[in-house]
């Protein structure tokens, strides 16, 4: 193994995903393989039911794989218990939804300091680092207000922040703008990017969208049941 592949936040060793459909087998991936380097943003993109969600399952440990494993920090993790797969994902990964999942009774701060007191963190501290968050997404003035109060833009920076509360070392996210129209999505990406870059964060971001995928570090397709790196979008190269 290299030094660079030894030092990958994430990666897919070899991945095969096959669900039973019936008295037959439906593949949706197979010997899908890639690694994602800390501070690095990697679009994920692929027509619908190419599969995008299921890989991201499978990164995030929600599934298993049905074949090959996933590697995070340099340790194989497919073949663990339930519960120690568990720890692992919520203790290193962090996951933002097309929609935002946030908690309407809560404010826009405790919605991001309630997975951190969770986690054991004190609520003053976890204050603390909600509102820093907050503030790196453009929120210093909206954090007070609960999700019935923020626009839709605003609810998916709140749902952003709230991902990474825990310092996750990876972060997936499904469609993470795909419920906003094109301004609003350029805005929320543009904090997502610059929030991923200070926290030295490795994101996998599954997108239809190709304006937001050609601003990413690099590209992985996947089509007719194979991950393709599709290297540096053109305008990076």
């Amino acid at each position: 193994m290299s030094d660079a592949a030894a030092m990958a936040a994430l990666k897919l060793e070899s991945v095969d995903r096959v669900y039973r459909e019936g008295e037959g087998l439906l593949e949706v991936f197979r010997d899908a393989s890639a690694a994602l380097m800390p501070g690095e943003i990697v679009a994920l993109v692929g027509p619908s039911g190419a599969g995008k969600s299921s890989l991201l399952h499978l990164a995030g440990l929600l599934e298993a794989p049905s074949a090959g494993d996933i590697v995070i920090g340099g340790r194989p993790v497919s073949s663990l218990s339930d519960a120690e797969r568990t720890r692992i994902r919520r203790e290193t990964i962090g996951f933002v939804y097309q929609a935002h999942h946030l908690l309407p009774e809560f404010t826009a701060l405790e919605n991001v300091a309630i997975p951190q007191m969770i986690a054991g963190r004190g609520r003053a501290d976890a204050n603390v680092e909600a509102g820093r968050l907050l503030t790196l997404m453009g929120l210093k003035d909206r954090m007070n207000h609960r999700p019935a109060e923020l626009s839709g833009g605003e609810q998916q920076r709140v749902a952003i922040a709230r991902a990474l509360a825990n310092k996750p070392r990876i972060l997936l996210a499904d469609e993470p703008t795909g419920n906003l129209d094109p301004k609003t999505a350029a805005g929320v990406f543009d904090a997502l990017i610059a929030i991923v870059r200070s926290e030295g964060v490795a994101a996998l971001i599954a997108t239809h969208n190709p304006q937001l995928a050609a601003r990413m570090d690099r590209v992985l397709v996947l089509h007719e049941g194979r991950l393709l790196d599709a290297g540096k979008p053109a305008d990076k190269v």
